[in-house]
């Protein structure tokens, strides 16, 4: 089970060819541990960016809390059981998938690091966030405190933006994430006002640089729902509706989303909510979950442990 468990991520680390720890396989090994790590990527020189790779690659302690440093120390932990747990899911067809995702927000330390990881797993432009972690004061003064709540799409089993969208563009699958077909998409916004959780947001085309030329970091494609998307020429997803999607390219691909392995207080969990034994069907069973606006008859799939 250790070794079917490490296998995706070995093989997305796989070296290329070169003596020692290539940046490619350093890079993938930390960009579920790292979110500022990668984000600094993205911007970086590329020759300080290969020095940078080259010095933590020498740093056994960084690459030990890597997801495959902690999956070889820790087979049978939190990240190798959500890990394993993804595997046995794609042994049943499609439809018979059902995945969740749980925040525990008593570890939520409120670091952004899932904000971080999931702008720079997709590529997201200005005023794009798929998971913003809002700030809350809770209590009465002087006995106050904050509490942090991240809040990705919730994927809801009766998702209210479905049904207003007057293309199909956006639709509900199999395996319950609600997704957006980019082609299809006309920009005409229903869904975004339909959702009561505010989880989409609408790319207007805009860059980083502030001008029309993006930044050769911007021009990297987005790997979304397993197609290279580039923002250029006004073209998808540029004029779209967007949303988070589970990181559904990554979980296709037998790896867990790039915010349930970037979050330093392991705060965030994913699983199939269909099989009884996985570790996302333990915690939807506790009597500590809470979902976000129950009484609309939504039924989220990503529910809170408080």
């Amino acid at each position: 089970m250790v070794k079917k468990v490490l296998e995706p991520l070995k093989m997305a680390a796989e070296d290329d060819g070169t003596e020692g720890v290539s940046r490619r396989s350093l890079l993938t090994m930390l960009s579920g541990t790292s979110a500022a790590f990668a984000g600094l990527v993205m911007a970086a020189d590329p020759d300080r960016v290969e020095a940078l790779a080259t010095e933590i690659a020498n740093n056994p302690a960084i690459v030990a809390q890597s997801p495959v440093g902690l999956l070889e120390r820790d087979p049978e932990g939190q990240v190798g059981r959500m890990q394993a747990d993804l595997l046995k899911a794609f042994e049943k067809p499609i439809e018979q998938r059902r995945w969740a995702m749980a925040i525990d927000l008593r570890k939520c330390v409120g670091c952004n690091g899932c904000t971080i990881a999931c702008i720079t797993e997709n590529k997201l432009p200005p005023g794009v966030v798929y998971r913003p972690v809002v700030t809350e004061t809770i209590g009465t003064y002087p006995n106050v405190a904050k509490r942090f709540l991240p809040r990705p799409c919730l994927h809801c089993e009766e998702p209210p933006c479905v049904p207003v969208c007057p293309v199909g563009a956006t639709h509900k699958r199999p395996d319950g994430i609600v997704s957006i077909d980019y082609d299809e998409c006309i920009g005409c916004r229903y869904c975004i006002t339909a959702c009561p959780y505010n989880a989409r947001t609408f790319d207007y085309g805009a860059f980083y640089s502030g001008t029309d030329k993006p930044e050769r970091y911007e021009e990297v494609p987005s790997p979304e729902y397993g197609i290279a998307w580039n923002r250029e020429n006004e073209e998808s997803p540029i004029g779209n509706a967007r949303k988070c999607h589970f990181c559904v390219h990554r979980i296709e691909k037998g790896e867990l989303p790039a915010c349930t392995l970037s979050c330093m207080g392991r705060a965030t969990f994913f699983g199939d909510l269909n099989d009884p034994e996985s570790l996302i069907s333990e915690l939807h069973g506790q009597p500590n979950v809470m979902r976000l606006k129950e009484e609309l008859g939504t039924k989220p799939t990503v529910f809170y442990l408080v």
